[in-house]
């Protein structure tokens, strides 16, 4: 006999399936007409198309969670967001299902989240080139081994994260950078031998190179902190409704000037840069010690 909650996640995925190959079409037909214009104004009408179709498709998968996930979520902190507003956006990584989430709770409520992506992502089956399509920026991150024998590679994937950023100036955006690097996990936790007793080392590098890229055009941070009373769920378990209540809780923080500056060769500045994601890091644990005791949440 088939298990009842299984049947519902497969269900789920089928139909997740069925509706990103609906939307799938019309976005790699875009795509390619707009990279063979050679007109900006036009091509940033075909990027806005393109984030809506992405919306809609959003959308589509947030009743199909609501129908068959049927996850409670209990969010707190900051409810008011303006559509028109540049947004950065951090949050703690522990699952896939984080990404759903974060698209369930602010999907046309703040402009059309980017994520960046490692680029092995991009091979992905249709989701990879749809990520393509609506220009998400893919990282290749080098190993510390790799990075030795070819020390010209340092610093690549930043030149990546300016370029990508630069064009998210023209329209407003919500750029998500997951700062951890990867999804969570006790061995991983075991490793770095961190501060932290919930999350992983943040890496300030990529987060200083994407404020600066934007040019001023960012003016809001808001941090994320999820969490998953019941232990860290797998995509297929978020499928089947086997994750009864997520808890997430939201903050929103002013970019301020000193925030900006050079990351590579300004000492002083990389210095004051990285302290203040380490504090950023350590209220988000604390956070989430207070999440997991079930207390009153900090605002």
């Amino acid at each position: 006999m088939i298990n009842f909650f299984v049947l519902r996640g497969v269900l789920s995925f089928v139909l997740i399936v069925l509706n990103t190959l609906f939307c799938f079409v019309p976005v790699i037909i875009l795509a390619v007409l707009k990279g063979g214009l050679p007109f900006p104004r036009v091509r940033a009408v075909l990027n806005v198309i393109l984030d809506r179709i992405a919306t809609f498709w959003i959308g589509v998968n947030n009743i199909n969670q609501r129908y068959f996930g049927r996850s409670a979520i209990d969010v707190t902190g900051v409810n008011a967001f303006e559509k028109n507003e540049w947004y950065m956006i951090t949050a703690n990584h522990q699952s896939w299902v984080d990404i759903l989430i974060l698209q369930r709770l602010f999907n046309r409520r703040i402009p059309f989240i980017k994520f960046f992506l490692k680029r092995e992502l991009i091979w992905v089956p249709f989701i990879g080139l749809a990520w393509w399509a609506l220009e998400f920026p893919f990282m290749k991150r080098y190993s510390p081994e790799l990075l030795k024998k070819r020390p010209e590679l340092k610093g690549k994937d930043i030149e990546v994260t300016k370029k990508a950023c630069e064009k998210f100036q023209y329209f407003p955006v919500s750029i998500m950078n997951f700062l951890e690097g990867t999804r969570f996990t006790e061995e991983k936790h075991r490793q770095q031998s961190n501060q932290y007793k919930h999350l992983l080392t943040p890496k300030a590098g990529g987060l200083s190179f994407a404020l600066n890229a934007m040019n001023g055009k960012l003016h809001q941070l808001i941090d994320v902190t999820i969490v998953y009373p019941e232990g860290i769920p797998s995509f297929f378990d978020y499928l089947c409704g086997n994750v009864p209540k997520i808890k997430v809780h939201i903050r929103m923080m002013p970019i301020e000037p000193a925030l900006l500056g050079d990351y590579q060769n300004d000492a002083e500045y990389r210095a004051y840069f990285q302290q203040w994601v380490n504090d950023l890091w350590l209220q988000k644990d604390q956070q989430f010690d207070v999440m997991m005791s079930g207390q009153g949440f900090n605002h």
